[in-house]
């Protein structure tokens, strides 16, 4: 299950990506990033940050200042935009493929039968996220909704 902090990134990122498809995009605030995707303001700021040190949107200072798009909507994966926002996505820790840690309580990861029925859950579930960008969801209002919850 997705985080409500993932959702609130997901939000913006579909607001700012409507904008960078208008002839003349303009950098948006916080405050109107908030208003079009019906997030708390609050955490928008934080979240934004992240997203921005990810290289996927730009801060602009000054009177015209805001956010923008920076990635091509195509270029942005929801898989990595996960792992960014809530951290690994694997469903065990042994099998995350970059946060890998052996289970505690496991004396033999090839004989354990969770990590067998997990994983092949996992990897069909990881190829579908995989293929997931920004793009899809902004071509696909029942993608995002489906997503996003809304």
């Amino acid at each position: 299950m997705i985080t409500q902090k993932m959702k609130y990134a997901l939000k913006a990122l579909l607001v700012l990506g409507d904008e960078a498809r208008r002839d003349r995009p303009e950098a948006l605030t916080i405050e109107v990033i908030a208003r079009r995707s019906g997030t708390p303001k609050r955490f928008l700021e934080q979240i934004l940050l992240e997203v921005r040190n990810a290289g996927v949107v730009a801060s602009i200072r000054g009177r015209s200042g805001g956010y923008t798009l920076i990635k091509r909507p195509e270029d942005v994966s929801i898989s990595e935009l996960l792992r960014l926002i809530d951290g690994p996505i694997a469903p065990l820790p042994c099998l995350s493929r970059r946060a890998y840690q052996r289970c505690e309580d496991c004396t033999d990861e090839a004989s354990c039968r969770l990590r067998r029925v997990f994983s092949e859950v996992f990897w069909s579930y990881l190829i579908l996220i995989e293929s997931l960008s920004l793009a899809d969801m902004l071509g696909s209002k029942a993608v995002a909704s489906q997503v996003t919850g809304t």
